[in-house]
């Protein structure tokens, strides 16, 4: 059954959701979490862990704050009619799955051809941790980058790879560690011109 990628990206911010926990009530959560695996919230070691889990949790899920789309909004245009393959390569994300909340660790890979302007390279890596700071599967999350590049660029083509370690299938469940899942985005020209896109998979390997 096919998937409509574009429509799982919107995703509320916290601040947008009614009745949005407060900092207490997830400390109280944590704690409660704390007791069900049968330890003692108030012994020293744990008395301060429910509120360094809720800063970790700010900081894991600082996406959500985030509207991707403002990231890639000022380009230069004085680019001398540079029309070629521009591309980052390995740029490291931490993520967390939404079905476990086991960390994700990967590498994405971001290419696009540009159409009279392009974006400071630095965005591209910001664009990537944006939405790698969200509760994600690889799949939507790859798509996401993709999407966002094209709307807002309009570039010639965008492609985008990541590959990632899922802690959901490595440290628990089928416990296969040393694997990994690699997942593409080809858009444009990427998708329609074999040579850009194995162009673009050669520089990723």
């Amino acid at each position: 059954m096919a998937v409509n990628l574009r429509a799982l990206e919107r995703v509320k911010s916290p601040g947008e959701e009614a009745g949005r926990p407060t900092r207490a009530e997830v400390e109280t959560a944590v704690r409660t979490m704390i007791r069900w695996t049968g330890e003692n919230p108030d012994r020293d070691g744990l008395r301060e862990t429910p509120g360094r889990v809720t800063r970790a949790f700010e900081e894991f899920f600082s996406g959500y704050a985030q509207d991707p789309a403002d990231i890639l909004k000022k380009t230069f245009e004085e680019i001398e009619g540079y029309d070629e393959m521009i591309v980052l390569r390995g740029i490291p994300f931490e993520s967390h799955c939404e079905h476990h909340m086991a960390p994700i660790i990967g590498k994405a890979w971001v290419a696009y051809i540009p159409t009279g302007r392009v974006v400071g390279i630095s965005k591209l890596a910001r664009l990537v941790e944006v939405y790698a700071r969200r509760l994600q599967i690889q799949e939507k999350m790859t798509a996401q980058i993709a999407n966002t590049i094209n709307d807002v660029l309009n570039p010639q083509g965008v492609g985008v790879i990541i590959k990632a370690v899922h802690h959901c299938m490595t440290t628990r469940g089928i416990h296969k560690p040393g694997t990994d899942l690699v997942t593409s985005r080809m858009l444009g020209c990427f998708r329609d011109n074999a040579l850009t896109r194995q162009e673009f998979l050669h520089m990723a390997e």
